[in-house]
């Protein structure tokens, strides 16, 4: 049985740093692309951003860009969230997922239950 499970979330201050994690189990970590996804109220789930199988290629949505960073533990079947510089608008649950298909792919196979952040102005 897959597994995501994502943790790190909380309430912090606008202009601080975070850390999400997301621990992996029952999938060959290594075989899948991960993926961010957020939701905040009243809207869409939307991606924030991907990494690929060995960590080398990644995405960002234009939102986060240069101050959310991607990153895996193919050793630990863990793959992280570092978000800097956090802003009101950031405040949402997030999501990791897992797919086979690659980082520009909108397909995905497995999704973890969320973590909220809420960040304060």
């Amino acid at each position: 049985q897959v597994q995501l499970v994502e943790s790190g979330g909380g309430l912090v201050q606008a202009g601080d740093s975070l850390r999400l994690s997301c621990a992996a189990s029952g999938l060959t970590f290594s075989s899948y692309v991960m993926g961010w996804f957020r939701q905040a109220p009243g809207k869409e789930r939307d991606i924030v951003g991907a990494i690929s199988w060995r960590g080398g290629n990644t995405y960002y949505a234009d939102s986060v860009k240069g101050r959310f960073t991607i990153s895996r533990d193919n050793a630990k079947n863990t793959v992280y969230l570092q978000m800097n510089n956090l802003k009101a608008e950031d405040t949402a649950i997030y999501y990791c997922a897992a797919n086979r298909y690659g980082v520009q792919s909108g397909r995905y196979d497995y999704w973890g239950q969320g973590t909220q952040v809420t960040v304060s102005s």
